[in-house]
């Protein structure tokens, strides 16, 4: 029971790996091996969904009713004429790094939302956010003073 609270833990959007690590080795007594496995398992599994949803979903809302597309439309062009600059030589390292540093509001949920608003292709996105999950769980694992 307590490694399905762990995936299940680290796969909610508030906590994440932050919040399944320390649970699974401090309060359930799972060694920091398997903690951090099932953590990044938990942590992943909602991503392709959510990149998959996100595109979906907007697009089918958008064509429903013209304020919506002129809503999604200027957010997705305002975000992007902002911010892109910043992330344009590199958008999917700049995602990676997003996903990898764990703090409050930077994680796989927030890094999904972030690619599909900076136009991050669907592939790459999976890719940079699941490197960063492996990166995030190893940080909070050593933030923790713990190793494999």
């Amino acid at each position: 029971m307590e490694k399905i609270l762990t995936i299940l833990v680290a796969a909610l959007p508030v906590g994440e790996l932050r919040a399944a690590i320390p649970l699974a080795i401090f309060r359930w007594g799972i060694s920091p091996f398997e903690a951090y496995i099932l953590a990044v398992i938990g942590n992943f599994l909602p991503v392709i969904p959510l990149l998959w949803f996100l595109e979906h979903a907007t697009h089918r809302v958008a064509a429903w009713h013209p304020f919506f597309h002129k809503t999604f439309h200027w957010v997705f062009e305002r975000t992007r004429r902002k911010h892109g600059k910043k992330f344009e030589t590199s958008k999917a390292l700049a995602l990676f790094i997003f996903v990898a540093i764990p703090l409050p509001l930077t994680g796989a949920w927030t890094g999904a939302v972030a690619s599909y608003l900076f136009g991050i292709p669907f592939w790459k996105a999976v890719l940079a956010i699941g490197c960063g999950v492996l990166v995030s769980g190893l940080l909070v694992l050593a933030s923790a003073g713990l190793f494999l």
